[in-house]
């Protein structure tokens, strides 16, 4: 998914024009794991084309429409697929385009995971995670003995956490704000507890107070790439060991 924010950025910056195609038959053609791009010769020399393969979905991005219909029609005589128009959605996420840039935003899949849960009838949270919350296992709870361990047992149907988890992971595609509650919650996948479940809760508590957050990949700004990185010193309680973090942005948009 990195790449196809890179990609997306890279025409949101460059105020390229960007489409979508779906390639029918795909499946047919054996296994694929990586990302391909794709330049097509008989127009390289005019002008600058991106093709994106992803799964069974293809995006084309250049500076020239022309262009891109050209490379569409290539496309559309070599393989059977399905032309698409302008990219509105993608990968169950949609895809906005404004002044400002092209926003990716998940709000229908962060309502369906509300309702999943039951919680549309709930209060929201203010925060995905209470300040200074730690979360430890089971292991670690039995030898510091905590007045809760009774109460805080291990979930008997541990795939309910985990698909939960599962869903937050995907989401956290355009919600930053969940990238560390998220990362927190997944080290417990193998043996939750009522308090990971908990926590969960909470943050899809506070997923439904804000449904509306998106994620800008901007217009402005040149195309550098600048890494950020951090390291939270001996903060996990169980082992003391440190938590480091990093962000990439390519240019002001936020892709990694």
């Amino acid at each position: 998914m990195v790449i196809v924010r890179s990609v997306v950025a890279l025409a949101a910056s460059s105020g390229w024009y960007i489409f979508q195609m779906d390639v029918h038959n795909v499946f047919l053609q054996g296994g694929l794991n990586e990302n391909l791009y794709m330049v097509v010769p008989e127009i390289m020399d005019e002008a600058l084309i991106v093709v994106l393969v992803y799964v069974d979905d293809l995006l084309v991005t250049s500076s020239t429409l022309v262009h891109i219909q050209k490379t569409r029609k290539i496309l559309k005589s070599k393989f059977k697929m399905k032309d698409l128009g302008e990219l509105k959605y993608f990968l169950g996420i949609g895809f906005f385009r404004s002044k400002k840039g092209i926003y990716m935003c998940q709000r229908k899949y962060a309502l369906e995971l509300v309702s999943q849960m039951g919680l549309s009838g709930i209060k929201p949270a203010e925060t995905p995670l209470e300040f200074n919350h730690k979360l430890t296992s089971l292991e670690f709870d039995k030898e510091i003995k905590p007045k809760n361990l009774a109460h805080d047992k291990l979930l008997e149907n541990r795939g309910a956490y985990q698909r939960i988890i599962g869903k937050l992971i995907y989401l956290t595609l355009t919600r930053t704000d969940l990238l560390f509650v998220v990362q927190a919650l997944s080290q417990h996948m193998n043996a939750p507890k009522q308090s990971h479940l908990d926590a969960a809760t909470g943050v899809v508590r506070y997923i439904k107070r804000t449904t509306g957050l998106d994620l800008l990949l901007s217009a402005n700004g040149e195309l550098n790439l600048v890494v950020y990185y951090d390291s939270d010193w001996a903060s996990y309680v169980e082992t003391r060991r440190s938590v480091t973090g990093n962000l990439v942005k390519f240019g002001e948009a936020l892709i990694s």
